[in-house]
Order: C-alpha cells, then structure tokens, then sequence
C-alpha cells in the first residue's frame, strides 16, 4: 500500500469514527450515556451531548473533504483538529477513572490512545507532503499544497 494510499485509509476509519460517534450521539443521546465509559460522569445533560455529536459530525465533515482532496493543507488541517480533539477527550477521561473497574479503566485508556496515535502518525506520514502525491507523479508532482 502506498504512503498515499495508507494516508486515505486512516483518513477514512477516522472520518467514518466521527459520523458514527456523532450520528450515535445526536439520534440516541440516552443510549450513548448508557454506554460504561460514559455514564459515571457527571449527570445526563442531552444539551451538551446533542452538542458533542453536532461537533463530532462537523469533524467528519473536514475529514471526508480531506479524504476527497487528499489537499496537503486541507489533510494537515483535518488530522491537526481530529488530534486536539482526542488529545483533550483522552486527558479529560485519564482524570476521572476511578469509578471504573481497572480492567475496563485500561481498555478505555488503550482506546482513547489510539485514538491519539491514528492522527498523530498521519500528520507524520502527511508533513512532508510526500504521501500525499499522486501516484507516478514526477518531481514534486501530485497536487501542489
């Protein structure tokens, strides 16, 4: 697989994440609070939920343009918010485990940090633009970004 071709692919699964986190989000809010990891937190709110799932979908979004475009600035751009977005969710919940069980605590964290490392390692595999050239494109080739 290429670099560009991985590159689209991890776009993708953290698109697709986003449109099923946000979609979960905005059409089931009490079955989402039901979900473990989520209702020992403080108490229901469906405002700030509905919220959440708007914002998550709005992030599915930039990352299906990015997966469109495969546009360097547009690809840094997507995979830079979808990592500041993980980044706080994961030191949010690495703050409030201790209604968990350790074993579930552990799986939430690994969880929670892939869904850092994903972004992290395509914003490494885009910077340099390499990946994200078209395939046989001479020189500097691919699109320009």
């Amino acid at each position: 697989m290429s670099g560009r071709a991985g590159l689209r692919v991890g776009l993708g699964l953290l698109a697709g994440g986003q449109v099923v986190l946000g979609l979960w989000i905005v059409l089931l809010p009490e079955l989402f609070w039901k979900w473990p990891w989520v209702s020992h937190l403080p108490p229901y709110n469906e405002h700030l939920l509905q919220d959440f799932g708007g914002a998550s979908l709005a992030l599915a979004v930039v990352l299906c343009a990015a997966v469109a475009t495969m546009e360097r600035r547009l690809v840094l751009t997507a995979l830079v918010a979808c990592l500041v977005s993980s980044v706080t969710h994961l030191l949010f919940h690495a703050r409030h485990l201790e209604p968990l069980s350790a074993a579930s605590a552990a799986g939430f964290m690994a969880l929670l940090g892939a869904a850092v490392l994903l972004p992290a390692v395509l914003v490494w595999l885009a910077a340099d633009g390499t990946a994200l050239r078209e395939p046989g494109a001479a020189g500097t080739g691919g699109r320009p970004g």
